[in-house]
């Protein structure tokens, strides 16, 4: 029993240690770099990593073609993977116009959230959250598994999710604004809404990223926000105030794509899509937060 206790004692005191030591980089440091092999299908979405077996994905985003006698309504955009130093693996065209790609630890898998996965813009066929499967070298396959339709507590169409795997929560940015939705997927209403402090960051609704918020993991220092005006990542804690930031290289452009797409937050990183770098733009992974 002393043993029991002493052990749990030195754990808390660690997770406290952990907890204190956290804190924001004033210089976002890169983590990878991943040029881009082939032009995207569509538009460049989001990145995420399978610690499994140590690959990254990056997905594209857009609407399905008008359905004809010759051709089913099903999104011409292709999920990549990479390895873990970049080197490109494969292409896969699972049939999704891809907002959010996530690892999700409870279930073991890489799984995607498409556009207007509340249907606010109406309904859709492949609309929702759907799991992709990949082999055991790391490809990405067309194959998938469906895990839920739409829901309406998600709010705008175009939003980007990011998952909370210990709370099996979302966390979805608003359109036009500083409103955060929290979602919880087994209810239909929104748990409750997170109103950042855009005033204290000093920026403008239109200065950042529209559609996404990255979830971090770090205790108060939970969402992070791209500033595309500034070129800095924004920190904020799961009450809305403002943390900090972390500058972002002045010499990255990211207003044309990185604006509404282009981000995730995966492997302790945010991803940023850097257009201009490359024949067909480079994905870098940014550590800001310690």
């Amino acid at each position: 029993m002393q043993f029991k206790t002493n052990t749990l004692g030195a754990l808390a005191l660690l997770c406290l240690s952990l907890t204190s030591q956290a804190e924001i980089l004033p210089e976002a440091e890169v983590g990878i770099k991943i040029p881009l092999v082939k032009k995207p299908t569509t538009r460049p979405m989001t990145a995420a990593y399978l610690p499994s077996n140590q690959h990254y994905y990056i997905a594209d985003g857009g609407l399905a073609p008008l359905g004809t006698e010759f051709e089913a309504p099903i999104s011409k955009s292709e999920v990549h993977a990479y390895t873990a130093s970049g080197q490109y693996v494969n292409s896969a065209r699972p049939g999704f116009d891809n907002r959010s790609l996530y690892y999700n630890a409870n279930s073991g898998k890489l799984e995607t959230i498409t556009y207007n996965i509340s249907t606010a813009a109406g309904f859709s066929p492949n609309t929702g959250i759907f799991g992709l499967e990949v082999n055991e070298k790391g490809e990405v396959l067309t194959s998938s598994s469906d895990i839920s339709q739409f829901n309406p507590a998600f709010g705008d169409a175009g939003t980007m999710p990011s998952y909370d795997p210990a709370s099996q929560i979302y966390y979805a940015k608003q359109e036009h604004g500083n409103l955060v939705f929290v979602v919880d997927n087994k209810q239909r209403e929104k748990l409750k809404q997170i109103a950042l402090d855009f005033s204290k960051a000093q920026v403008a609704h239109d200065d950042v990223s529209d559609h996404f918020v990255g979830f971090t993991g770090v205790a108060g220092n939970e969402l992070a926000l791209l500033d595309v005006d500034h070129k800095a990542v924004l920190i904020f804690d799961l009450a809305g105030q403002y943390i900090g930031k972390s500058a972002l290289p002045k010499s990255m452009k990211l207003r044309s794509h990185n604006h509404y797409n282009g981000t995730g937050y995966s492997n302790g990183m945010l991803f940023v899509y850097h257009e201009n770098e490359g024949e067909f733009g480079t994905y870098y992974g940014f550590k800001v937060v310690k």
